[in-house]
C-alpha cells in the first residue's frame, strides 16, 4: 500500500516531467524578467516601440553570427574566429565595390565566398587533421585579423554603394522605424529553426554533437557534416558583415573584434549546451536579446559600461553552471 505522503510527491514528479526542460523555457523567462525589471525603473523610455527597435538593431549583427556559432556548438565545437571572419568579409565587399569598381552585388558575393572559404578551411583542418576546434579557430582568428588589417591598411572604407547599405535602411510599422536588417535576422532564424527541426541535416548535426563515433557507426558522414556546418557558419558571418557595414554606413576593419565572445554568450544564454548535441536555434535569438536588453536597460539607468560587461559575465557563468548541473542530473 502506497503511503499517503507519497501521492503528492508522485504528482509533482509527474507534473515536472510534463513541463518543458529548463534549457528551453529558462532563457525566455530570463528575458521576460529583465524586461519587467527595467520597465519598472525606466518605463517611459524602455517600454517604447522605438527603444525595442533600437535593441533589435543593436543585436542584429551578433544575432546572425550567433546562428553560425550555434550550428558549430551543436556539433561539439567552438568558433573563436567568427568575428574576424565577419570583419574580413565586410572589408572585401566594401573594397571590391568602392575601390575596384566591381558591381556591388558581385562584391557582396565575393565577400561571402571569402567567409565561406574561411569556414570551410576551419572544417577541413578540424576533420582531416583532427585539430581541436579551439586551436584551429584561434589560429584563423589571428590570420583573419592580420589579413583584414593588411588589406584595408587599417582604414575604414566609406562611400558604400546603396546595395551594401540597404539592410541599414528602415521602414515604419506604425510610428516605429524597423531596419531591413532586423527582418533579415528574423527570417534567417526561422529558416535554420526549420532546418534543424524538420530535416535530416538537422538531425545529423544533433547526432554528431551527441556522439560523433556513434553517428559515424550509424552511417552518418561526420566529416561532411562538420565541414558543411563550418562552411555554412562562414556564410552567416559574411551576411553579418554585410549587416554591420549597412548599420555603420561604412566597412570598419575593427568590426567583429568582440563578436566571437558576444555570440558565444548569446548561444550559452539561449540554452545551447557547450558540450554539444543539445539546444535550440531560437534560444540563441533570445540569448542575444537578453544581452541587448540588459545593456540597453542599464544604459538608460546610467550604469557605466564596465558594469554592463560584469553583469553579462555573471549571466554566462550562471547559464553554463545550469547546463552542467542539468546534464549531471540527466
Amino acid at each position: 500500500m502506497t503511503a499517503p505522503s507519497a501521492a503528492p510527491a508522485q504528482g509533482w514528479r509527474a507534473l515536472a516531467e510534463r513541463l518543458p526542460p529548463v534549457s528551453s523555457i529558462g532563457p525566455f523567462i530570463a528575458l521576460l524578467v529583465a524586461c519587467v525589471f527595467f520597465s519598472s525603473f525606466e518605463s517611459k523610455r524602455f517600454l517604447t516601440g522605438q527603444n525595442f527597435s533600437v535593441i533589435a538593431q543593436q543585436v542584429m549583427v551578433v544575432g546572425v553570427v550567433a546562428i553560425g556559432q550555434t550550428l558549430v556548438i551543436l556539433t561539439g565545437g567552438i568558433d573563436l574566429a567568427c568575428g574576424m571572419i565577419m570583419g574580413l568579409g565586410s572589408i572585401v565587399m566594401a573594397k571590391f565595390a568602392v575601390e575596384l569598381g566591381v558591381d556591388p552585388y558581385a562584391a557582396i558575393a565575393c565577400g561571402l565566398l571569402v567567409t565561406m572559404f574561411s569556414g570551410w578551411l576551419n572544417g577541413v583542418l578540424i576533420t582531416f587533421i583532427r585539430l581541436p576546434p579551439f586551436i584551429v579557430t584561434l589560429g584563423t582568428l589571428n590570420i583573419a585579423f592580420a589579413v583584414t588589417q593588411i588589406y584595408s591598411k587599417a582604414q575604414t572604407v566609406s562611400d558604400l554603394p546603396d546595395p551594401l547599405l540597404f539592410f541599414g535602411e528602415t521602414f515604419h510599422l506604425g510610428s516605429t522605424a524597423i531596419t531591413y536588417g532586423t527582418v533579415l535576422m528574423l527570417v534567417l532564424y526561422l529558416i535554420f529553426w526549420l532546418v534543424l527541426r524538420e530535416t535530416a541535416v538537422g538531425k545529423h548535426i544533433y547526432a554528431v554533437g551527441n556522439n560523433s563515433e556513434a553517428a559515424r557507426l550509424m552511417g552518418i558522414s561526420t566529416r561532411r557534416v562538420l565541414i558543411g556546418v563550418y562552411t555554412m557558419a562562414g556564410l552567416l558571418y559574411g551576411i553579418a558583415g554585410l549587416l554591420g557595414a549597412a548599420r555603420n554606413g561604412a566597412a570598419d576593419p575593427q568590426l567583429g573584434q568582440t563578436d566571437n565572445l558576444d555570440s558565444i554568450t548569446a548561444v550559452v544564454l539561449g540554452g545551447t549546451s557547450l558540450f554539444g548535441g543539445r539546444g535550440m536555434i531560437m534560444g540563441s535569438l533570445i540569448g542575444a536579446l537578453i544581452v541587448g536588453v540588459f545593456r540597453n536597460g542599464l544604459a538608460l539607468m546610467g550604469v557605466a559600461s564596465v558594469y554592463q560587461t560584469l553583469i553579462t559575465g555573471i549571466l554566462v557563468i550562471l547559464a553554463v553552471a545550469t547546463d552542467r548541473l542539468t546534464r549531471r542530473g540527466a
